[in-house]
């Protein structure tokens, strides 16, 4: 336990750089993103902003992030998803504003 402590902790201290908008990401604003949701037997992390985290979960379901968002690439191609990168890129890196979910998520 003290080793993943020790591990956290000098994770922590490291520059992240979230891989979707390429800022900075202070530690106060990092996010695990499973690429495949976990409750579709994804296992793979990636840390993100957490601005850039809340933003895929306002615009996706998990159905669509399994078969269709399930990387970074895919994820920076989707029209409103580039649209918002466009505009966080030129925010601080430890901006964050509440994100609203889609209509189109709101509604299911």
């Amino acid at each position: 336990m003290a080793e993943a402590g020790y591990r956290a902790l000098q994770e922590s201290r490291e520059e992240v750089v979230c891989p979707l908008c390429d800022r900075g990401i202070p530690p106060a604003q990092r996010d695990a993103h499973h690429l495949v949701p976990k409750s579709k037997g994804g296992r793979e992390t990636a840390w993100l902003h957490r601005i850039c985290h809340r933003q895929i979960h306002a615009l996706f379901t998990e159905t669509e992030l399994q078969r269709q968002y399930s990387s970074v690439e895919a994820l920076k191609e989707h029209p409103e998803m580039s649209r918002f990168l466009a505009w966080v890129k030129k925010k601080p890196d430890d901006f964050f504003e509440r994100t609203r979910k889609s209509d189109r998520i709101r509604g299911r």
